[in-house]
């Protein structure tokens, strides 16, 4: 697994598509710990990505710091960018999507539902298209909430379910995982204030190749 910053409070790693986020077998804090060969290491994922879902993933390093990062995503401090591919692009081409989602924990799915539905959370997102080709579309995605699927819901609800996304009605084909990367974070640093910024592009395999002439799809 790729680490793309490492000190005594926070690392930062490349997820790949297939592991989970969470500390348990078969996560990525169990593979980091390989990986340096400490299998005591304290670990704490700071934000979530789907098991199905790749890219930036930052952990804490000891309790303390996992503390100062959570506030940071409570506050509105740990900016989150997402790329993802769509079969065309929103309408209005930019702008915010505002719902209220309910999570159905037996389904595993998000749904969008009325504002009034008990146990709803209101979820918001910015996005803008990069890029169109013929049936699919790159968008850039602003997470200003993080509920679970929101990305994924919220765009399943306005009928543009990512592409290889099959759980919310996204078509598949030479895809099997749904078309979102965690391609952008932003974030002080747990002990010195200090804004790192990570940046990291897509594998270049399908949808991704279709952008290939797109700056952010690329490491270059």
């Amino acid at each position: 697994m790729e680490i793309l910053f490492l000190d005594a409070k926070l690392l930062v790693c490349v997820k790949p598509v297939g592991l989970l986020s969470t500390d348990e077998p078969g996560g990525v804090p169990e593979a980091l710990r390989d990986q340096l060969g400490d299998p005591g290491a304290p670990l704490y994922p700071v934000h979530r990505l789907d098991r199905t879902v790749g890219g930036l993933l930052a952990l804490a390093r000891t309790r303390r710091a996992a503390g100062d990062l959570g506030r940071a995503v409570a506050e509105g401090r740990f900016h989150k960018e997402y790329l993802a591919v769509v079969p065309a692009a929103p309408t209005p081409p930019v702008g915010t999507l505002r719902d209220w989602l309910l999570r159905d924990r037996a389904r595993r799915v998000t749904q969008a539902v009325p504002p009034e539905t008990p146990g709803a959370k209101e979820a918001m997102l910015d996005y803008e298209p990069l890029s169109e080709t013929e049936g699919a579309a790159l968008l850039r995605i602003v997470l200003r909430t993080g509920r679970t699927h929101q990305i994924r819901a919220q765009l399943a609800a306005r009928g543009l379910p990512l592409l290889g996304d099959r759980k919310y009605g996204g078509r598949t084909g030479t895809i099997e995982t749904p078309a979102l990367w965690c391609h952008k974070l932003a974030f002080p640093h747990p002990k010195t204030g200090e804004i790192l910024t990570f940046t990291c592009a897509p594998p270049m395999v399908f949808p991704w190749n279709l952008y290939w002439d797109n700056p952010l799809t690329t490491n270059h």
